[in-house]
């Protein structure tokens, strides 16, 4: 009830300036009626007096009913795999008010530049920054399946034509996911869809010629220096970092091409994914060609400052507003002041004002009551998501019951674990396998499961990851990355998230701190 409320509010575009307050009826309710964690509970006869003192105090004009039961007036935000298919079988995303408010600016934008690069026959290299949850993975999807581009594509010598745009992703697991979801619907998913080290492979040979005018690279913050690209590609060593070799094979494509790069931020996670835009940069600075144009929001002016870069600064290219969690704002700032700063009462505030609309973070120390929650929760969902998330570095979840080991984590099928049917058993619902942060980034649950683990725990009074397993590579910060780690597992529930918190000695003060910073205990009565 509380869902469908917050989606009216959300979804709904009758509903959008209105205020909507859910209401149960139950026999043995009080007449006069109670709020229970933002829901009034009545008595049947006392539901006429309850809508009457709430109509005294509550503004916005009355809505007729054909005009809330009329077609098109409620459509919730999709997944990004739901996302993916629809664009496939339809090439359009539903119409979503505000959803289509944040990000409209910035696909107008890129299309824009498409369009001048087409026109005058230049390289662009283009910026959209987020914070997590803000749409950025939407946008890439509806540019490379946009069809105002198959008029712009410059006909190849052998006359057949090729699809203008495809979407890149380091994130093997965000890749395989969309691939199966598109295969359900007659499509292959590698049209649209694929992972930048096959694509860097193949055309690292031969100077082979990419078909697209377009390409969308996703975290691009998160791409590989130059020793990092040596190691994935298994070469002794790499003259160029994987920007840099995607701004090559990007000169070679005939009169006109645009490179959007999706930025996240404080979601580096792996090895030799430390350096950021700095890479971007020092890419360009030796490309061959001189002919590219930067096109970013001017937040990140300073990573390219005293070049002689071409740069171009558009507001529309920074998106802030937090879709994933169904427009409930500053759930980043949020976990933010859980995973890095010190400020309880800041954190408790805000935790108040997540809560009020409808987002839950929630604790408990049992796993089998964060899993029978959930179980109810979604009773009458089969098609939400809801399934188990750690961390990889962590090496004490297994004696609770959270396999959360190399070798298991390395043979699960994710595509299935995010796609497939509430009753099959690789089901993400059958709490039957655990996804790391590596299959977690990019993706998205309607409701998280996370275990919290020692590898990044409260000790004596600041944030401490000496438990964790240590890298056999070389990293800058080992620290951040567990920090970021649990960054993105915290925002991976468009619902919320519930924090399971073993009964570790190791953990008690993370449970503490928890509490201490707004986070709900999960009832178990």
């Amino acid at each position: 009830m509380l869902a469908y409320a917050r989606d009216l509010r959300a979804y709904h575009i009758e509903c959008h300036d209105r205020p909507v307050v859910p209401v149960l009826v139950q026999p043995m309710a009080k007449l006069e009626g109670e709020t229970v964690d933002g829901a009034w509970v009545v008595a049947p006869r006392g539901l006429d007096g309850l809508l009457r003192r709430l109509g005294q105090t509550l503004s916005g004009s009355p809505i007729t009913p054909s005009a809330f039961l009329a077609e098109d007036t409620y459509c919730p935000l999709p997944s990004i795999v739901d996302a993916a298919r629809d664009l496939f079988e339809h090439g359009d995303l539903p119409y979503i008010k505000r959803a289509r408010a944040c990000t409209e600016p910035a696909l107008e934008t890129i299309a824009r530049i498409a369009r001048e690069a087409a026109a005058t026959k230049t390289r662009h290299l283009v910026f959209l920054q987020g914070v997590p949850g803000s749409g950025k993975t939407l946008v890439g999807l509806q540019l490379v399946h946009a069809r105002w581009l198959k008029d712009l594509a410059i006909l190849r010598e052998d006359g057949r034509p090729r699809p203008p745009a495809v979407y890149l992703s380091g994130n093997g697991p965000l890749v395989a996911v969309m691939q199966h979801s598109l295969a359900t619907v007659g499509c292959d998913g590698k049209t649209f869809v694929q992972g930048v080290k096959e694509y860097i492979a193949h055309y690292s040979k031969k100077k082979r010629i990419p078909p697209e005018h377009l390409v969308v690279f996703d975290e691009a913050q998160r791409a590989h220096d130059a020793e990092q690209f040596a190691k994935v590609h298994k070469q002794d060593q790499a003259l160029l970092s994987e920007p840099g070799h995607l701004l090559q094979f990007m000169e070679r494509v005939p009169e006109w091409c645009v490179l959007v790069a999706l930025v996240g931020t404080g979601q580096a996670i792996h090895v030799g994914e430390e350096a950021g835009l700095p890479l971007w940069r020092e890419a360009l600075l030796r490309a061959t060609s001189d002919n590219w144009t930067v096109h970013a929001p001017s937040s990140t002016e300073v990573a390219f400052a005293a070049s002689d870069i071409q740069t171009r600064w558009h507001p529309s290219l920074s998106l802030d507003t937090e879709l994933r969690h169904h427009l409930v704002p500053r759930v980043h700032e949020f976990v933010e002041l859980l995973v890095e700063k010190d400020s309880p009462e800041v954190a408790t505030q805000l935790a108040g004002k997540i809560h009020d609309g409808g987002h839950r973070f929630l604790i408990t120390r049992s796993l089998d009551a964060a899993k029978n929650y959930l179980r109810a929760r979604y009773a009458e969902a089969p098609r939400a998501r809801y399934g188990l998330i750690a961390s990889s570095r962590c090496k004490h979840l297994e004696s609770v019951e959270v396999d959360n080991s190399f070798q298991t984590t390395k043979r699960l099928k994710v595509g299935p674990w995010y796609n497939a049917p509430a009753d099959d058993p690789m089901s993400c619902r059958s709490f039957q396998a655990v996804v790391t942060e590596f299959q977690a980034q990019g993706l998205e649950l309607d409701m998280a499961l996370l275990a919290w683990g020692t590898d990044y725990r409260r000790h004596e009074g600041r944030w401490n990851s000496d438990l964790a397993r240590r890298h056999k590579s070389r990293v800058s910060d080992a620290h951040a990355l567990r920090r970021n780690a649990y960054r993105v597992l915290l925002t991976r529930g468009r619902d919320g998230t519930i924090i399971f918190v073993p009964e570790l000695s190791d953990l008690d003060e993370t449970w503490a701190w928890l509490k201490a910073n707004g986070c709900t205990e999960l009832a178990t009565g």
